[in-house]
């Protein structure tokens, strides 16, 4: 007996409606629509990639089975994905939008085709060029797990924050890149607020909404950046938290970054809020001294043994706080040496620097020295400064006004009164004190040695 389509797909129908429950029939299987049958390949229409990917993950032995009953070992069952009559392919606009036209998306049991879609990664942002320090080590320890096992691990979302210019964005670009060289299949797209905003403005005036949240379902790995600019801008927020949803329920990794935590982002919606709250949200700091030179010998190369190296430690003592003005700073300093066929030196760098940095040190007082040990030994200036008797303060306490003494033209008495009221006699006795650790202690020397460098390079500004 010949038969159409129609017929086969009602047969399968029947035999599946006994198999499972019937709000799961009526969610699953009715909304399905038979194309064509040709050669015991049966193809069939589902709504979405979303809708499809449910059945597979939930329904596959089910549909196996029932295809085998109804056409034998040799059928197959194909699946046509279509968006409101209309297969999406996606084109950039100036805007930074996406609009679609016709093309075929066939899937087919086994053996399954997946749409291919353009990252947006940069391929020069990798793990093996992200420096690790203190200052990132979570959020990079979290993103390497990630990469293994994206959307199987409990930091989803992950939650990246921190100032300008230290590595946020070329730490998701690396784990994006981690998780294409692990599995090439693994959608994956990297996108800023900006971009994801425009996409909505540029859907609603298409009134194409619908196939952008289509789209959208087919993204394994989301990485959104800048998430801070969803602020006040309610209707991108809602299409956010329903894309999250539907990406977190089905297993998919979303990664965001911001200027701050979630906690503290302001004109936000407290469900997406709390959507964000979910999985890890981590922090990345200021790199540490030692952190800025190796970023910064990575970031030139080769380059780097034609630097003294009493200029790279010049650099990262004055610039603190963002890599990317780091990179600039060198990027600028070996053009200048180039162009100009200048020696790089102290002087070339500071002239380098003011053009990056408002003030470069122009010399050293007590409060640089107390700042500059606090920042070392990691407690505050006011414990510094304070009573407290803990013996790791008071060494810190102590190293100050040794150094103070050493290197400023301030009285005993000044140096005293900068650290509570402290009388000369208290400072000569940390003098003393430091120096005898100095004679008995080679770690503490060690320790001492560094801080004095950073002090004399400060004095070089």
């Amino acid at each position: 007996m010949i038969q159409d389509h129609t017929s086969v797909w009602q047969s399968c129908l029947s035999i599946i409606e006994n198999a499972i429950n019937p709000k799961s029939f009526n969610t699953w299987f009715k909304p399905i629509r038979p194309l064509k049958l040709e050669r015991n390949v049966l193809t069939i229409q589902v709504p979405n990639k979303f809708f499809y990917e449910y059945l597979e993950e939930h329904y596959l032995k089910t549909l196996k089975r029932t295809i085998y009953q109804v056409l034998g070992p040799q059928g197959q069952l194909e699946y046509n994905i279509v968006v409101k009559d209309r297969e999406p392919q996606k084109h950039n606009d100036q805007n930074g939008g996406f609009s679609y036209k016709d093309i075929k998306n066939p899937f087919v049991i086994p053996g399954l085709k997946k749409t291919r879609i353009d990252s947006n990664l940069n391929k020069k942002y990798v793990f093996e060029n992200y420096i690790e320090g203190d200052c990132n080590r979570l959020a990079r320890s979290a993103g390497i797990s990630i990469s293994r096992k994206p959307g199987g691990t409990a930091f989803n979302p992950l939650v990246i924050y921190g100032d300008v210019g230290l590595g946020k964005t070329h730490l998701v670009h690396a784990i994006g890149n981690e998780i294409k060289k692990n599995d090439l299949d693994n959608n994956v797209l990297y996108i800023t607020t900006e971009g994801f905003t425009n996409q909505i403005v540029s859907a609603i005036k298409n009134n194409t909404i619908d196939d952008l949240q289509s789209y959208y379902q087919m993204i394994d790995t989301l990485i959104i950046d800048d998430i801070q600019f969803l602020a006040n801008r309610d209707k991108t927020q809602d299409i956010l938290f329903n894309i999250f949803n539907q990406l977190h329920q089905t297993g998919k990794q979303i990664i965001l970054t911001s200027d701050r935590p979630p906690k503290d982002l302001e004109g936000m919606k407290d469900r997406i809020l709390n959507r964000f709250k979910w999985g890890l949200t981590a922090d990345l700091k200021s790199p540490a001294f030692e952190t800025r030179m190796a970023i910064i010998e990575e970031k030139i190369g080769s380059e780097a043994s034609d630097v003294p190296k009493n200029v790279l430690e010049y650099i990262c003592f004055n610039i603190k706080n963002n890599i990317r003005e780091l990179e600039g700073v060198m990027i600028s300093l070996l053009a200048q040496a180039n162009l100009n066929n200048r020696e790089i030196d102290i002087e070339l760098a500071k002239e380098v620097i003011r053009s990056f940095v408002t003030q470069v040190n122009k010399g050293i007082t007590v409060e640089n020295i107390t700042r500059l040990v606090a920042d070392h030994f990691e407690v505050s200036i006011e414990k510094l400064q304070g009573k407290t008797r803990k013996r790791a303060v008071v060494i810190a306490r102590q190293l100050s006004m040794y150094l103070a003494k050493n290197y400023t033209k301030s009285s005993l008495k000044t140096i005293g009164d900068n650290f509570g009221g402290r009388d000369h006699s208290t400072v000569i006795y940390s003098v003393k004190a430091v120096q005898d650790l100095i004679d008995t202690d080679i770690l503490f020397k060690g320790t001492v040695a560094e801080l004095e460098k950073k002090v004399q390079l400060s004095l070089l500004g």
